[in-house]
């Protein structure tokens, strides 16, 4: 802020304020030398109350000189001194207020400071006053116990400032009452847990909010508690919970984004904000929240104008609560998904959302900057006189001591500078509750739908640039005529009505009209049970121009949008176009959705299921959009199905645990054969998995059903598996494919190191170990899979009959060849045709097992451009082949998975890119001798 200057027109009343001050304090005792003066004429143009208090409390002005920075000790409050309780709560209250204000005033404290230690102050005289009454309550009438026999507290919730932690200066407290469990205390007079709840909480009002001799302690405000002032004054956990599940209303989530137990049992407090953060915060982008937010920006600007207040800085254009609610409206938005998000505090909240991308660096300085000089200046209104206002004062004086004491040299210069704070703030605001939808006005599609479905017509489909508009009229009468639609509520109906003329449209413009159309319908019907998504759409045009891309692009991604609308959110992800997440980001990302092992196993699958939607959405989008390639593609859903396997084990190892112990010294691990270990997954693909385990001989569980180690071992196998089938609400989660397991479908589900190692070295036949070139240990214990490892290696390695090798993969490609190939004279079958991808594998396969014992190298790489490249670095392959074969196998593979994306089968036509892959790959093929097509195929 300026420099300190003075009112010209005020100047001789500010200095008589600053002499007057120093003779009343000198009169009252305090040693004030000519050097203190300046300080306390300062002290006194700022805050009337200050310098009362130091009249009243002479000693607190040396305290402060020597150091201002310590709060002061809270009073002892008992038994003893019971009828001074509200007086000594009072004088407190008063001196720590006034500590505050030379912090301000004469030290230049950051305001940050002075919000912290005002809630602090209100947290402790409330720990205080509450620990004092409870204790009498107690030995009036007993403690409460629950059915159980446990001891129930009070707990006083603190909303708005007091809960973010932001209190200002002479702010009244938003207090709510609650208690875990019934029950009754356990005195000579009992009282059932309502009754003394509620009179501890009125007692606890009284206390604080009473005006006795010596002023009053804190402003009081219990109607923010359920149903009001009409509502009891203390609630039960569960009745708060059956309230806000049938009752919440949109301003409750705002206000109880900010709460916090201040008082009382703060663990319990703390118990029921998480049963009540679904409420707060949707799992889903809660576009809806702004709907809440205009409601009640509308009745604050309708009190504005009706009691004058355009001079408000609190609930005024451009004021302190717009900024707060546009802070906490982004955050109800996204805070669902993005636990970053969810802090009470409104400046860290601020920082959180530029962080995430969410606000740009600008305007995100920008409210800081216009918060901390309007929360400066309401703190300084406040400080004049203590009074709880937030209105630009009317008198000339007070107007110029306000300027002078934040350094302004004229009442205008300050309000030149608070006009431009609020034009900034308001400007932000209006932004944001703008109506952020592109206007259909009455086109000709808004005009059909609006007809729908008793009148409209086909032909105006056609005219827009639907090819089969008769159909897809029906599809879309019949949509109209759902019961779904018909009784939605007015405000869903409006959206429905501009969002989905605007669908149209942006179908019309895109690449395949009909088919965007079609996908479009199934998700139409999803979007009707829950109006939050609609609102996404309706509010963020660039999210309704996403999901029409998308649909255009991949009926894929349209059949998962359907089934699962959640993945809409991440149209608007801010990391949708930026680096996806790694092999660690993935498993971090897994882990972070299961939580806690101990919560209920179909919600952790949900939430499991959810994230691997997501991502596997994020990188479709990623492949679609060219920003990523196809080997890069099938790596990172790998490496997704690789987190998920990790985190399903973890979730079945908890349950084998609690039902059945465990076996000391025993490991386990997950192995990944076929495209999951060989990191080209494609969409929607099965997962190869072969298990294995190892245990002290005749080794048993401990727990209370206990098992041998081969049993204990299977059922994990099987609980895996089941786990990663069980269909919950949010989909499955992969298939399994367990037959590549030794002796397939008739062999263990399990298997032991030592029987797996004997059978790959003993009794495998050629093409199991053409498997095992690919296989990759996934999940489970380190050591486990580092023995792996080795034993695939020593494998690998083994001398061989190079003409048995060379026959056996021979017959077995020719015979898959003549079952699988789905080729014809137009369409080429990518994976098993003539110069596919599994054409490629088997040629790989059998160099790298001829090779590997001349050349270790070839025994790591599992993925097909990693062993090219070794291959070529074992002078098996010139950089030609090298580089023709990487060329193929990407090209093969793009089209492969946009054929899946499209929900195509994986056969295409035969364009140059093709066979110039498939050709590179047969030319490989013959040139290492061998000829997968039978006599007289080609």
């Amino acid at each position: 802020m300026p420099q300190s200057g003075m009112d010209l027109d005020h100047a001789d009343d500010l200095r008589d304020i600053a002499q007057r001050a120093c003779s009343r304090l000198r009169a009252a005792g305090c040693a004030i030398d000519v050097a203190d003066e300046p300080a306390i004429g300062k002290l006194a143009i700022a805050s009337e109350f200050a310098i009362a208090t130091l009249v009243r409390q002479p000693t607190l002005l040396a305290t402060l000189q020597a150091d201002a920075a310590t709060p002061l000790p809270l009073p002892i409050l008992d038994a003893g001194n019971r009828a001074d309780w509200a007086r000594l709560l009072r004088l407190h209250r008063q001196a720590e207020s006034t500590r505050m204000v030379w912090r301000d005033v004469i030290q230049a404290a950051p305001v940050e400071e002075i919000l912290a230690a005002s809630t602090a102050l209100a947290d402790g005289c409330l720990q205080l006053a509450l620990d004092a009454l409870e204790a009498e309550m107690v030995q009036r009438f007993g403690v409460v116990r629950a059915a159980d026999g446990s001891v129930q507290r009070l707990v006083v919730f603190g909303l708005g400032k007091l809960g973010g932690g932001e209190l200002n200066f002479s702010s009244d407290v938003d207090l709510v009452y609650a208690y875990e469990h019934e029950g009754e205390s356990d005195g000579a007079r009992s009282l059932d847990a309502q009754d003394w709840f509620a009179r501890l909480g009125q007692q606890l009002a009284k206390l604080l909010d009473e005006v006795t001799a010596d002023g009053f302690c804190h402003r009081v405000d219990l109607r923010l508690r359920p149903f009001g002032n009409a509502g009891r004054v203390a609630l039960s956990f569960a009745a708060m919970e059956h309230y806000f599940l049938t009752e919440g209303r949109d301003w409750e989530r705002y206000a109880w984004q900010k709460a916090r137990p201040v008082a009382g049992d703060l663990g319990a407090g703390e118990r029921l904000l998480q049963a009540l953060r679904p409420f707060v915060y949707r799992r889903y982008l809660d576009y809806g929240a702004l709907d809440g937010l205009r409601t009640m920006k509308a009745a604050i600007a309708a009190e504005v104008v009706r009691k004058d207040m355009a001079d408000d800085i609190k609930r005024g254009p451009g004021g302190i609560r717009e900024i707060e609610f546009l802070v906490q409206a982004l955050q109800l938005i996204r805070g669902g998904r993005e636990l970053a998000l969810r802090d009470r505090r409104l400046l860290p909240a601020l920082r959180a959302l530029v962080s995430a991308g969410h606000m740009d660096a600008t305007t995100g300085d920008m409210l800081l900057e216009a918060y901390r000089f309007l929360r400066t200046l309401e703190n300084r209104l406040q400080m004049l006189g203590d009074a709880q206002t937030h209105a630009l004062p009317g008198d000339a004086l007070r107007r110029a001591r306000i300027a002078d004491g934040l350094g302004y040299p004229h009442w205008q210069a300050l309000l030149d500078a608070l006009a431009v704070q609020r034009e900034r703030v308001s400007g932000e605001f209006d932004a944001l509750l703008a109506a952020r939808r592109e206007a259909t006005g009455d086109s000709d599609l808004a005009s059909y739908w609006r007809g729908l479905p008793d009148a409209g017509d086909g032909a105006v489909l056609a005219a827009a640039g639907f090819e089969a508009g008769e159909d897809l009229h029906r599809s879309l009468a019949d949509f109209a005529r759902v019961p779904a639609v018909r009784t939605l509520s007015d405000a869903t109906r409006a959206r429905l009505d501009r969002v989905l003329p605007a669908l149209l449209q942006a179908a019309v413009a895109s690449p395949h009209p009909d088919a965007v159309l079609r996908r479009l319908v199934p998700l139409l019907h999803m979007l009707l049970r829950r109006a939050s998504y609609l609102a996404l759409l309706d509010e963020q045009p660039v999210a309704l121009h996403r999901l029409v891309d998308a649909l255009s692009r991949s009926a894929l991604l349209g059949e998962r949008l359907a089934a699962h609308p959640l993945l809409l959110d991440e149209l608007l992800d801010v990391r949708i176009g930026g680096e996806l997440p790694g092999h660690a980001a993935m498993h971090a990302a897994c882990a972070a959705a299961l939580g806690d092992t101990d919560v209920d196993t179909e919600a952790a699958l949900d939430a499991l299921n959810e994230i691997r939607q997501a991502l596997s959405f994020r990188i479709a989008l990623a492949l679609l959009d060219r920003r990523i390639e196809a080997q890069e593609c099938a790596r990172l859903l790998a490496w997704l199905a690789d987190a998920v396997v990790d985190c399903v084990l973890k979730l079945a190892l908890a349950g084998m645990h609690a039902s059945h112990g465990r076996i000391d010294g025993a490991r386990f691990a997950v192995l990944g054969y076929g495209s999951l270990g060989g990191e080209e997954l494609g969409f929607g693909s099965d997962l190869d998995l072969v298990f294995l385990y190892d245990a002290p001989e005749a080794a048993m569980s401990d727990g209370a059903r206990p098992l041998d180690a081969p049993r204990w071992f299977a059922r994990l196998g099987q609980k895996i598996v089941a786990l990663l089938d069980t269909r919950t609400g949010a989909g499955r989660l992969f298939e399994v494919d367990v037959r590549l397991r030794p002796d397939g479908a008739k062999g263990l589900l399990v298997s032991s190191l030592a029987s797996f190692s004997e059978y790959q070295r003993e009794r495998a036949w050629t093409w199991e170990h053409q498997a095992l070139v690919r296989a990759r240990a996934i999940a489970g214990d380190t050591a486990l899979r580092d023995a792996f490892d080795l034993l695939r290696s020593d494998v690998l390695a083994r001398d061989r009959d190079i003409q048995k090798l060379h026959e056996d993969v021979l017959a077995m490609r020719r015979r898959m060849r003549a079952e699988l190939d789905r080729s014809d004279a137009a369409l080429f079958d990518l994976k098993q045709g003539d110069g596919g991808l599994v054409d490629l594998e088997f040629l790989l396969q059998f160099l790298l097992l001829r090779e590997s014992r001349a050349h270790p190298g070839l025994r790591t790489p599992r993925a097909s451009p990693a062993i090219i490249d070794a291959l070529h670095a074992a002078d098996v392959f010139d950089a030609n082949t090298r580089a023709a074969l990487q060329v193929a196998h990407a090209t093969l593979l793009d089209a492969g998975l946009r054929c899946t994306l499209d929900r195509r089968p994986r056969r295409v036509a035969r364009d140059e890119r093709i066979e110039l892959a498939r050709e590179a790959i047969r030319d490989a093929v013959r040139a290492r001798g061998l000829q997968f097509e039978a006599s007289g195929q080609r």
